[in-house]
């Protein structure tokens, strides 16, 4: 009985060595030093809602967050806002993604207008174009929009019956539109 207790045990042994093996394949050690810039990932919960946004909506990281100390090999601790001083502020490396700080995701507070609830009003500019959908059933007109503090190619598709109630001085102009499109 204790050779086949000794087997077994041999044989849980191997199996766990080489599930190690493929494991450690994939891992690398990840380190940050004090003074870093960090992103801090939250569970997504379908029904829970999450810093503003509910579900599948709701955002995966959130940050950045400057690392304050490290404490041992795996666990940092985070500068946090006072809006989070009642979260712990103490984390796993693996619940940290690096921060690339990327220049075009700046957008200066000068050049819009922020409000106290951290919302700002979008101002329409310009019309670019004009297109039909067809739809099984009907017909729906859109038009082409640029929004001011935005780029030519970050103009949206919207309704034109909305956008005609929104914005009547626009499209009651007789504004003439160079691109006519259908589908």
């Amino acid at each position: 009985m204790e050779d086949k207790v000794r087997l077994i045990y041999e044989r849980l042994k191997d199996v766990s060595d080489k599930q190690k093996s493929y494991v450690d394949l994939r891992r690398w050690d990840i380190e940050y030093q004090v003074g870093d810039k960090v992103f801090l990932k939250v569970s997504a919960s379908t029904k829970v809602l999450r810093f503003g946004q509910k579900g599948k909506l709701s955002p995966r990281l959130i940050g950045p967050y400057q690392v304050i100390e490290r404490i041992g090999p795996v666990a940092y601790h985070l500068q946090f806002l006072p809006k989070l001083e009642r979260i712990h502020d103490a984390f796993h490396v693996s619940m940290l993604r690096k921060y690339r700080s990327d220049p075009s995701h700046v957008v200066p507070v000068e050049e819009i207008e922020v409000q106290s609830n951290l919302t700002y009003y979008e101002e329409l500019v310009e019309i670019l174009a004009r297109k039909d959908k067809v739809l099984r059933n009907k017909m729906i007109l859109l038009v082409n929009v640029l929004w001011r503090n935005h780029k030519t190619k970050e103009a949206t598709w919207e309704i034109e019956d909305v956008m005609r109630h929104q914005y009547p001085y626009l499209l009651d102009s007789g504004q003439n539109f160079e691109d006519e499109i259908s589908f």
